[in-house]
């Protein structure tokens, strides 16, 4: 249609006036947030190395892998939790590469709704943005409290090396789980300035654990390791589903390793040089989680002795591996401690990053009391009201895990899900589209005889597993361990529908793409007029006028 021709083309002139073309690096990034109708409010203090730490602390794939082998080893042993994780692995690569073309052209804080505002079609585009934001900043939630319930559940299980007695009670875990959701939300609250010296040195930190442990189990067990056999094909199936569908279910922890990645995204407007960068960092933190968190799987299943005992132990997956490898109580409690100050870094990074996309969000009306949560403080740097929301949620997540045996899978899946469906809702749409929706001038682009099939492959593996993350971890299904993941996603869904009814619909227009002059330089204004030929810009006047009418314009649909 015409129409969408000119939206296309408005999205190419839009990239070169944003600085994604090479030819144009002279606009700055505030620039470039003003040229897409935006403010720049928070403040660039991460470097592209800090940005790095804070992405890999946000996966933390060696950490999350071996603090969450509850989820896989009944569910396909070590084939699922190794092949699984390559399966997963590659498919998220092919989502990341997907995303980092989105975001070399659209580097805003707004991430997947933005994306999916200006690929969508012209009459659905408010709404899908709508649902996108609304399962991505729940689906963030969710991820920050992953990071309490893995700690929690590592510290519970140290306890009964010394106290063989000791029998974890619900509330014990939760007071823990609290712990480290406060512990996340001061540092995040008062410590915006030092944000960036925390991930270099949680990725530092990270790596040293990776490093301390594998060599240390590996000599502590030489030379009985376990056979290759039982490492890379052992099966084993106690869920009572069948063995292909256990077989998948088992992704989940893979997929748990893997995601999070678009953290680079909503922290983007904190990053110079931002639409070069930030989609490399989106790509390498995958890379680095694939690599190092199978190497990790690998070293520990070669040290962990009979796979029943380690599934069945008090003392956790982890612990029991750990005891295995090194016989002795004091060695296992010295090496988690690295995953567990591991965690309480990706705590930090997962709530930032969670507080990011909620007052991203807000800032486009797409929240209730959107202004109240749209604020930053003016002396602390950060979306306080955000911040508090987001605290506010994962305790609320933490006292359901308190009152159900079976949260903790649920909590994790509808972490997994719901950001794996806004992984895939922007590439879907622009494929429906012939991947002809995102500007050329981009400095991040997939050759299209890669795109297709890295587009296609990210699509199929998020279709699959928001079906398979919703299944019960093993039959016969219970009250007590039914995957309550498919209820927290319908109270999500009817609340954000009731919204839409009330207020989304009359004033939710979705992430400004417009070119807002009055931001720009005069001498900017000349060069974007020259590069745009002027045609359907109006100049913004001086007295506070803010965007113009001409993606308004050119979104009216033709008449059929």
């Amino acid at each position: 249609m015409p129409s969408e021709r000119r939206q296309s083309n408005f999205a190419r002139r839009l990239s070169a006036v944003g600085g994604t073309d090479r030819r144009h690096s002279s606009i700055a990034d505030h620039d470039h947030l003003a040229a897409l109708g935006i403010k720049q409010e928070l403040k660039r203090n991460f470097s592209p190395l800090s940005m790095l730490g804070l992405a890999f602390a946000i996966l933390n794939s060696w950490t999350a892998l071996s603090a969450s082998l509850s989820l896989a080893l009944p569910s396909g042993g070590s084939t699922s939790v190794l092949w699984g994780l390559v399966t997963a692995g590659i498919c998220n690569l092919c989502l990341a590469a997907s995303l980092a073309e989105f975001l070399s052209a659209y580097p805003t804080a707004g991430g997947q709704y933005h994306w999916v505002q200006v690929v969508a079609w012209t009459k659905w585009k408010p709404l899908l943005s709508w649902i996108t934001g609304w399962i991505n900043v729940f689906g963030w939630m969710a991820l920050t409290a992953t990071a309490g319930l893995l700690g929690s559940d590592l510290i519970v299980g140290i306890i009964p090396l010394f106290h063989p007695n000791y029998k974890a009670k619900t509330w014990h875990e939760f007071l823990l789980y609290l712990a480290y959701t406060f512990i996340a939300a001061m540092v995040n609250a008062f410590g915006n300035r030092i944000l960036p010296y925390v991930n270099k040195f949680a990725i530092t930190w990270s790596i040293a654990g990776f490093t301390i442990i594998s060599i240390t189990v590996l000599a502590c067990s030489s030379p009985h390791y376990n056979s290759g056999e039982l490492v890379f094909a052992d099966f084993i199936n106690t869920t009572g589903w069948p063995d292909g569908v256990a077989w998948l279910l088992g992704l989940l922890q893979g997929g748990l390793g893997l995601t999070g990645y678009d953290a680079t995204a909503h922290m983007v407007e904190e990053i110079p040089n931002a639409a070069t960068e930030a989609p490399k960092i989106l790509v390498y933190c995958v890379l680095i989680g694939l690599s190092t968190g199978f190497i990790f799987l690998m070293c520990l299943l070669f040290v962990a002795g009979p796979i029943n005992q380690v599934i069945s132990s008090t003392y956790g997956p982890l612990g029991q591996i750990l005891l295995t490898a090194t016989g002795s109580r004091a060695g296992t409690v010295c090496l988690l401690i690295f995953p567990l100050a591991c965690l309480m870094f990706a705590g930090i990074s997962i709530m930032t990053t969670s507080s990011r996309m909620t007052y991203a969000f807000a800032r486009d009306r797409g929240l209730p009391f959107s202004k109240f949560l749209a604020r930053v403080h003016p002396t602390l740097d950060v979306p306080l009201e955000s911040l508090a929301l987001t605290v506010i949620v994962v305790v609320i997540f933490g006292l359901i895990d308190l009152g159900s045996t079976s949260a903790f899978n649920a909590i994790i899946s509808a972490s997994v899900v719901a950001l794996g469906l806004t992984y895939g809702i922007p590439v879907a749409i622009n494929v429906l589209r012939g991947r002809r929706m995102l500007p050329e001038a981009r400095a991040f682009a997939l050759p299209e005889w890669l795109a297709w099939p890295a587009n296609l492959l990210g699509i199929a593996y998020v279709i699959l597993t928001t079906v398979l993350f919703v299944f019960p971890p093993a039959l016969p299904v219970t009250g007590s361990n039914m995957n309550y993941c498919i209820v927290a996603f319908a109270i999500v869904l009817m609340i954000s529908v009731i919204q839409w009814f009330v207020d989304g619909r009359k004033n939710y227009k979705g992430p400004k793409i417009e070119i807002d002059m009055s931001q720009l330089t005069g001498a900017q204004r000349a060069e974007i007029e020259e590069q745009m030929g002027v045609e359907g810009v109006e100049m913004e006047k001086e007295n506070g006028n803010s965007g113009s009418e001409h993606e308004a314009a050119m979104e009216r649909p033709k008449a059929e």
